[in-house]
């Protein structure tokens, strides 16, 4: 295939694989989609708080969403420049090298059975003791965690792990393994975004961290070479014979990319089940006071590391869920924005959605869901409003964190996700930040991302300029909400985010903590 100016089309693959399925979206050299397959797999819950994928099936999805993304572009893979991979991130597998057969099922961001044993290693210096070198609060999100209890609760798994038997790693590394031969001369590595989300990796040095790994007894021998997030890793084999896989990303850090968020104070918004906002800080890791992760951006070769400030706020979509599902006030989610479009305001009423806990910047698990200013006044209406508010004035108080460890004030926001098609709420969120919100053209940012970086490290796009000419807006919005208006709510919100405080006891337990959708 050609372009209208006569040069051969190049085409980049990116897998996709996320925690509810896997994707394999197919580029051209333009950056436009040129076909998408999607398969979705298992969850599985064995007992409650606990959140398990089978690895294998997941591999198999891969596959299969590879060959239908192929077949659907009428392509070969020899046609491909290069694939990139994007993933949930803290999702932990172990496998035997010499058989490729995961020792357990993977064990999920979501699972939170590495509680205890992360209260255990705080000791007295409770959650920071590992944040100065990771940036990360000890807590049982990460991947580190879920390895040692692996290795603790899997007979004999940890003989096996110490004598060089068994293999480490977040989804990333599973599948480029078994892209790249598995058993047969696989490679086992990981990148620097998803490495720094396992809690065993020093932020600074880019290497596993000897005391970190002595502290949760995790044997160097399991873990994956760390290495930049785009650079070609290894050949492909089977389906994708003779295709460089050439980048990977943890999937907020991809959607950073994708974005075009190359400069210091770059950020962008993920709104899906929770939100993810990530800051780009430059080639400096800013330490958090505020509630926020330090966290890997992403790094390109050879070239200097990226730092982002991240924030995680559980529920925004899911609020959205509640509001349709458990009440039954709308029958479809896209019915919110005209029944709050409907009212001019929330007439003074707040929801904050603490189901099971405030992520940033509070993190406060007992915290719980709290509707304030209700009058006889209040419609469902303008519950509605207040559904959508949330998810801006959340939003809003990360961006204030933001500012606050790293002085950088944002001069706009690029979101992306299923709710950025409520223009209502857009709206809200540019009118609660006082600077512009912008959509891009190309809404799967993720997917964009992996495979813009692999296509710099093959020579399909020369460099960052290039990319950010790409990238194409769709819609903006401009705030129209004056300062005093906007403070005065913004005072309002923070009042009813203190009236969620304390709801839950320490010696109660409700079940697992809300899933953010990483």
């Amino acid at each position: 295939m050609t372009d209208t100016s006569g040069t051969a089309t190049r085409y980049v693959a990116a897998i996709d694989q996320g925690t509810t399925s896997s994707r394999c979206i197919v580029f051209d050299s333009d950056g436009s989609i040129v076909a998408l397959d999607q398969r979705e797999h298992r969850q599985i819950f064995p007992k409650p708080g606990w959140v398990e994928h089978d690895a294998t099936e997941i591999w198999a999805k891969v596959q299969a969403v590879v060959a239908g993304a192929l077949a659907k572009a009428r392509l070969r893979p020899d046609q491909l420049s290069a694939l990139g991979i994007t993933n949930q991130r803290e999702t932990t597998v172990l496998w035997d090298r010499t058989t490729g057969r995961p020792v357990h099922n993977a064990i999920v961001w979501q699972d939170t059975r590495t509680a205890a044993l992360c209260e255990r290693l705080g000791g007295q210096d409770g959650q920071d003791r590992f944040r100065e070198s990771t940036g990360l609060p000890l807590a049982s999100y990460f991947s580190g965690p879920k390895a040692a209890w692996l290795l603790d609760n899997v007979p004999g798994l940890r003989r096996r792990a110490e004598n060089g038997e068994i293999a480490f790693g977040t989804i990333d590394s599973w599948l480029i393994w078994n892209l790249t031969g598995g058993t047969e001369g696989g490679v086992h590595v990981t990148d620097v975004t998803n490495a720094s989300r396992t809690m065993l990796m020093n932020l600074e040095s880019l290497e596993w961290d000897p005391a970190i790994l002595a502290a949760m007894n995790v044997p160097e021998a399991v873990l994956p070479q760390i290495r930049s997030s785009s650079e070609v890793y290894g050949t492909a084999v089977g389906q994708l014979g003779g295709v460089p896989v050439a980048s990977a990303l943890g999937d907020q850090q991809a959607a950073i990319f994708g974005q075009a968020c190359y400069g210091t104070g770059d950020a962008k918004n993920t709104y899906g089940t929770g939100s993810f906002l990530l800051l780009n800080t430059g080639n400096r890791p800013v330490p958090s006071k505020n509630g926020l992760l330090t966290t890997m951006g992403y790094r390109l070769g050879g070239e200097a590391p990226v730092y982002c400030l991240e924030g995680s706020i559980a529920i925004t979509g899911a609020l959205v869920q509640w509001f349709r599902d458990s009440l039954g006030i709308i029958t479809a989610a896209d019915e919110i924005e005209a029944l709050a479009a409907s009212v001019p305001d929330n007439g003074g009423a707040y929801i904050v959605p603490a189901f099971s806990g405030l992520f940033a910047p509070y993190w406060r698990s007992d915290a719980r869901g709290v509707i304030t200013g209700l009058t006889r006044y209040v419609t469902k209406a303008h519950l509605a409003r207040a559904v959508l508010e949330a998810t801006s004035w959340q939003t809003r108080e990360v961006v204030d964190a933001m500012y606050q460890d790293s002085g950088v004030h944002i001069t706009g926001l690029k979101v992306d996700g299923g709710m950025t098609a409520n223009n209502l709420l857009m709206q809200h969120q540019a009118d609660v930040l006082g600077v512009p919100v912008v959509r891009p053209r190309i809404s799967e940012t993720t997917a964009l991302g992996a495979a813009y970086a692999a296509g710099l490290a093959t020579g399909v796009w020369d460099g960052l300029d290039t990319l950010r000419a790409h990238w194409q807006k769709d819609a903006e919005w401009q705030p129209r909400m004056d300062e005093k208006t906007r403070e005065k709510e913004y005072r309002r919100w923070r009042k009813a985010v203190e009236r969620s405080f304390g709801w839950q006891d320490e010696d109660e337990d409700d079940g697992p903590a809300p899933a953010a959708g990483d």
